[in-house]
């Protein structure tokens, strides 16, 4: 059984930093591409980062380029966070699937999600 376990989330103020984890059980993690989403309230969930199976290829959405890190280590996905804004608050989700390149972003293209870890950000 997959299963996908974020957690990191927190408090921070404007310019601090955090870094979520997602765990991987139930398969081995580089079989599938994997990212993070976020859905602040009252607005859709969308693409920050993914990762293509294996590793080969990155992307980060245009409002998070420069800041966030993805990266992946055995079994955990991680998404480092610096320099952090209000805008960034949200509830965060790492997820697996095997979207195609030009989807690496897309919510839809991910079938396996973890529960959500909150991040709020303070100005």
């Amino acid at each position: 059984q997959v299963q996908l376990v974020e957690s990191g989330g927190g408090s921070v103020q404007a310019g601090g930093s955090l870094r979520l984890s997602c765990e991987v059980s139930g398969y081995k993690s580089t079989t599938y591409s994997m990212g993070w989403f976020r859905q602040a309230q009252g607005k859709g969930r969308e693409g920050v980062a993914s990762i293509y199976a294996g590793g080969s290829d990155i992307y980060y959405s245009d409002s998070v380029k420069g800041r966030f890190t993805i990266s992946q280590s055995n079994d955990k996905l991680y998404l480092q966070m610096n320099n952090l804004k209000p805008e960034d608050t949200a509830m965060y989700y790492c997820a697996a699937g095997t979207p195609p390149l030009w989807k690496m972003l897309l919510p839809s293209q991910y079938t396996y999600w973890g529960q959500g870890t909150q991040v709020t950000v303070s100005s």
